[in-house]
């Protein structure tokens, strides 16, 4: 005689559901902040609300595996496994966003030359209202940077300034960079670059200036919005100046 089927367990199916949701929160929270759909702040909190979410669902999932074990009177193991998979995926992405936030300085803006930055010119009138002072921080950012991202330095070109020039901006496109101001005769390059998730635009300028025989290229990436910038503006500069070093454009 067929064993009637055991029911589901409401833990299973309950722990399975909130991860789904906290998974499409965490999902969403970058593109609709790119899209305009909410202001920053927002996406930042449905990143916080995906791990807590997340981290719910995996406590309940965990306890709907042991209600669904081959002994138990009620099914849904496999669901509640993937429960609990989903819901721990989020609570891990956020919590090492969390922990990159405290790790690293809450500043935006960084240079290869703290004592003299370059200085922005044309993308002044494009920022926009509301959007971080381009007047660098001084003595107090420049200590948290050079204690953060040592590396971050000028790089040295066995070039003359006209031919560092068209390498910088050479490189520059080859990086995905969109050109607002290109000044060979100042030597000075101005882009901006799009993050990958949120869409957030920052603002870039590169100097060249003779260096003895060679030349000497100071590069500045500053975000328009948000207090830090969870190390965004030291990574594109490293990777830039990397490429540019190497030849690599």
């Amino acid at each position: 005689m067929e064993q009637p089927k055991k029911p589901l367990s409401r833990f299973a199916l309950a722990g399975f559901g909130l991860a789904v949701i906290a998974a499409l929160i965490g999902l969403a929270a970058g593109p609709g902040t790119r899209l305009g759909l909410w202001p920053f702040r927002t996406g930042f909190g449905l990143l916080s609300l995906t791990g807590n979410l997340g981290l719910a669902a995996a406590l309940i999932s965990l306890f709907g595996q042991i209600v669904t074990r081959p002994t138990g009177r009620v099914r849904g193991f496999g669901l509640a496994f993937a429960g609990l998979i989903i819901g721990l995926a989020c609570t891990t992405v956020t919590w090492r966003l969390y922990q990159t936030a405290q790790r690293l300085p809450a500043i935006h803006d960084i240079t290869t030359d703290t004592e003299n930055p370059p200085q922005f010119s044309a993308l002044l009138a494009v920022r926009g209202m509301g959007a971080n002072s381009p007047i660098y921080g001084g003595p107090k950012i420049a200590e948290q940077q050079h204690r953060a991202y040592p590396d971050i330095k000028p790089v040295i070109l066995d070039l003359p300034a006209a031919l560092a020039f068209e390498k910088v901006e050479k490189t520059a496109r080859a990086m995905g960079w969109k050109i607002v101001a290109s000044v060979p005769p100042d030597s000075r390059l101005e882009a901006t670059d799009t993050t990958f998730w949120f869409g957030f635009t920052d603002d870039i300028v590169v100097r060249v200036t003779p260096y003895g025989a060679g030349s000497r290229v100071d590069a500045r990436s500053l975000s328009r919005i948000g207090r830090s910038d969870m190390g965004t503006n030291a990574k594109r500069l490293r990777a830039f100046l990397a490429a540019l070093a190497k030849g690599d454009n």
